[in-house]
């Protein structure tokens, strides 16, 4: 046994002690305890023994706690409880109802489905505390592999050997413009229509897939993108576009909440697609929490 874990005392020390404290009479607590009464004061002088001080005043009259017992007392309550408390604990943990969840999301999820996702998974399983972190997809990608978070929302370039998931939004990209830009009052707009118009972007080390689509558009409308800011996270660019900076992409589910001072348009001809999914590492069995979350993000899964 190492030696952090050597005490002088067994457990069974401390409840027959708290039986005794709890009724200052040592043939009711040997009764309750089912024990005989010579044997009962045994285990307590053995844990005097053990402490090095006297926990209870005895005469042939009453029983009293000393300053000593009544301090050990108030230590072992809170201790006992928590030990009683374990089999369950465990219990609702291995069935998924209580536990914690390392989520990570970008900006266009929490602007989508993951909100709803969230609102339903907790109304089931109020027991799981769910520890959100809102981060681009290549550090998602990493934390998946590395074990630092369970599941994430993410925009998929590939499949990534390792990693399961679920396509939950795919849409073609249209724009948001500053609320004052010259081409609001048109209801489509094409790329080539904005080859004056800066835009917003994000770092591409972010999401080259994504990114690369945006470049992939602008050539095939036959315009070279002028960008004016790369900045992360998605709300920074939302408000670059309010600031009136310059116009940046967006899908329609994103831009049915939009803030003021911004205007979304679809785009026709060549634009980026937008992909979203729900990923965690391929291992069974999922553990039952995720497995809760998984499905409830499900029930949003793209067509």
């Amino acid at each position: 046994m190492p030696r952090e874990y050597q005490y002088p005392f067994e457990l069974r020390h401390l409840v027959y002690f708290r039986e005794v404290a709890r009724r200052l009479h040592f043939r009711k607590a040997a009764e309750a305890l089912a024990i005989a009464q010579p044997a009962l004061s045994r285990q307590i002088a053995q844990l005097e023994a053990a402490l090095g001080a006297r926990l209870l005043n005895r005469s042939s009259r009453r029983v009293e706690l000393t300053p000593a017992g009544a301090a050990l007392v108030e230590r072992i309550e809170p201790m006992l409880s928590a030990l009683m408390r374990v089999p369950a604990d465990v219990r609702a943990v291995a069935e998924g109802r209580v536990g914690r969840l390392r989520v990570a999301f970008t900006g266009l999820a929490m602007a989508t489905v993951l909100p709803d996702i969230l609102r339903g998974f907790h109304r089931g399983f109020p027991g799981i505390r769910l520890e959100l972190n809102e981060s681009p997809t290549t550090q998602q990608l990493a934390a998946l592999h590395a074990g630092e978070i369970d599941c994430g929302f993410f925009h998929p370039d590939a499949p990534s050997p390792g990693i399961d998931t679920t396509l939950l939004l795919r849409e073609r990209n249209g724009v948001l413009l500053p609320a004052d830009h010259p081409l609001r009052s048109r209801d489509s707009l094409r790329l080539r229509d904005l080859a004056a118009t800066p835009f917003v972007l994000f770092p591409r080390t972010h999401n080259p897939g994504f990114y690369d689509r945006i470049l992939g558009a602008f050539a095939a409308a036959g315009v070279a993108p002028q960008i004016a800011e790369e900045v992360w996270p998605r709300s920074n660019g939302v408000g670059l576009v309010r600031a009136g900076i310059g116009a940046t992409f967006a899908c329609p589910s994103e831009a049915r909440h939009l803030p003021e001072k911004v205007v979304f348009r679809r785009l026709a001809g060549p634009a980026p697609e937008s992909r979203l999914v729900v990923g965690w590492r391929s291992a069974q069995p999922v553990p039952p929490a995720l497995a809760a979350l998984l499905e409830a993000a499900a029930a949003h899964a793209a067509p």
